[in-house]
């Protein structure tokens, strides 16, 4: 049994004029005995807590510095009215410094038989995993004075992803991959290194590229073309002993790399 502030506040109520105009164990009882009576009654009028149902969905995944969203939904399946507080627990660093009282409780209503969702907001400050640890729910009773609490393992993971800060030059890069794909009418210099086709040289070619095997095979003079490589296994390795953990600016060695990573991924992907 948990007991509310309006409680404390009538029995200081009461007990006040006793104490004043006739202090006396008569008069504490006469104060105290109705309000005990009503905190019995309002506890027993609460809905009960250990029936509660919940289910969490939403996301799984999330960049750092973004907001996810879980979702949980309330079932009560008891023939009382539900009125509640919820606190859904989750690691310190699944919010912001100074905001996580605020994000994490919520009061419900739930009629009987009846569900309802809530949402929760992350905003996780660090990478790695954050899973749910407990939901506390304090069902008060309908004069708000006595409320019932117990404890709900409801499982839900969320991974916290790097934040990909360099995704901002990722238009740029891919601009310059199609100049050199051939896929925009821009004037560029340098070729690939990968041999495409055999074409009929005209003035002005690079005399480098002159295929002299295929020129002696015909009567024209043959010219190598040359296109971006293709095709290519790329690998990426990421250092993660102890000078992984130095720091470039404000953020760590390793974050740097993941992010450059991420970058090099983007590209190769399309290219």
């Amino acid at each position: 049994m948990a007991l509310t502030g309006r409680t404390a506040l009538l029995a200081a109520l009461g007990s006040l004029p006793v104490g004043i105009l006739a202090p006396s164990w008569t008069g504490m009882l006469a104060v105290n005995a109705p309000l005990s009576l009503a905190i019995l009654c309002d506890y027993a009028l609460a809905a009960p807590v250990r029936t509660l149902q919940f289910t969490r969905s939403g996301d799984t995944s999330v960049r750092l510095g973004d907001a996810a969203d879980v979702h949980l939904t309330v079932t009560n399946p008891s023939r009382r009215r539900l009125r509640a507080q919820l606190r859904d627990a989750w690691p310190p660093s699944s919010w912001l410094p100074g905001t996580e009282q605020s994000a994490s409780r919520q009061r419900i209503t739930v009629p009987a038989g009846e569900r309802r969702r809530l949402t929760t907001t992350l905003r996780p400050t660090r990478r790695g995993d954050r899973r749910a640890e407990r939901i506390t729910v304090r069902s008060y009773g309908p004069l708000g004075l006595a409320a019932r609490q117990g404890n709900h393992e409801v499982p839900w993971s969320v991974r916290v992803l790097p934040p990909f800060t360099s995704r901002k030059h990722l238009p740029s890069r891919l601009a310059r991959l199609r100049e050199l794909d051939g896929r925009t009418s821009v004037l560029t210099r340098g070729e690939g290194t990968e041999f495409d086709s055999l074409r009929e040289y005209v003035p002005g070619d690079d005399t480098r590229s002159i295929d002299w095997r295929a020129t002696a095979r015909q009567t024209a003079v043959a010219v190598r073309t040359w296109r971006p490589e293709r095709d290519r296994h790329v690998l990426i390795v990421l250092d993660t002993g102890r000078t992984s953990a130095g720091r470039v600016g404000d953020v760590p060695r390793l974050d740097a790399s993941m992010d450059a990573a991420l970058l090099l991924t983007a590209l190769a992907s399309r290219a």
